[in-house]
């Protein structure tokens, strides 16, 4: 379907324009995320720590029912705290940037008519936003570790891979949903119940062990699956993402027709925005 709309030839050159786009506006792309988290807490007394409360309280929440509530056990020999925020915590910022992309569009109409302004930056701009808080919380698992007596390897640094793959599929995902969502404004409800169900049907709390292997490639299918395991790789299985070949080829199949899917949506919709809103 999509070769039949644009070659594919045409797609990677596109998307090379993009990139260089993405580079040529570097500067007013930062200082507009910059100043999209100023907004977001603006007039709250803690302001910009909200950010970072919120999820580490939900980590604790979960922590204390699971550790505290229900026993839980080491996971493959590692303490479950461990093994619990390398999930939890890349899943808040792929749900903290999908869901903030979303309505970046519709929180910021004014600026459709505009054009100068390259309203596809929108997305990314709250993208970048919840990128900064999650980069806190990346050191935060390498503080853990070390005080759990666990010294730094060089797998850690497979995690950039990991944010990279994240930031590419949320990219996608959040196009096809800012560009929708101006004219199904339910979507944006129907997106947080979505979340909800993938969020436990993502081994995030649990362990795919816990499952039937034939139910395995099930579980599979969901791309944050890839994150999500690719983390504790990285931090407690010291194992390489190309070790898993043919998931990272399902993975990027997947996250590359969706983010060209995503430019292509965008591109079609984008026109018709300013009648709408």
């Amino acid at each position: 379907m999509l070769k039949s709309l644009v070659p594919l030839p045409g797609y990677f050159k596109e998307f090379a324009l993009f990139l260089g786009q993405l580079i040529r506006d570097r500067r007013i792309i930062l200082e507009l995320t910059k100043k999209d988290i100023q907004i977001r807490y603006l007039g709250s007394y803690l302001g910009i720590l909200w950010a970072f409360v919120n999820p580490t309280i939900s980590i604790l929440i979960f922590w204390f029912v699971f550790q505290v509530g229900f026993k839980a056990q080491p996971v493959d020999n590692f303490p479950f705290i461990l093994w619990l925020i390398c999930g939890m915590i890349p899943w808040f910022f792929f749900a903290e940037s999908f869901n903030g992309a979303t309505g970046s569009i519709l929180e910021n109409k004014y600026l459709v008519n505009k054009v100068v302004f390259r309203v596809s930056l929108l997305p990314i701009i709250r993208i970048l936003s919840a990128l900064f808080i999650h980069l806190f919380f990346i050191l935060i698992i390498f503080i853990m570790f070390l005080i759990y007596g666990y010294i730094p390897a060089i797998y850690n640094l497979q995690v950039l891979y990991y944010l990279f793959a994240t930031i590419i599929l949320v990219t996608g995902l959040s196009w096809i949903a800012s560009s929708m969502v101006i004219f199904i404004r339910d979507l944006t409800q129907v997106i947080g119940v979505i979340l909800q169900f993938l969020f436990w049907l993502t081994p995030i709390m649990w362990s795919l062990k816990m499952i039937p292997k034939r139910l395995f490639w099930i579980f599979k299918l969901n791309p944050l699956y890839y994150i999500i395991e690719g983390y504790r790789d990285s931090f407690i299985y010291n194992i390489w993402f190309w070790e898993h070949m043919k998931l990272s080829l399902y993975f990027w199949s997947f996250t590359i027709f969706i983010f060209l899917s995503g430019a292509l949506i965008f591109r079609k919709l984008r026109p018709h925005f300013a009648d709408v809103l």
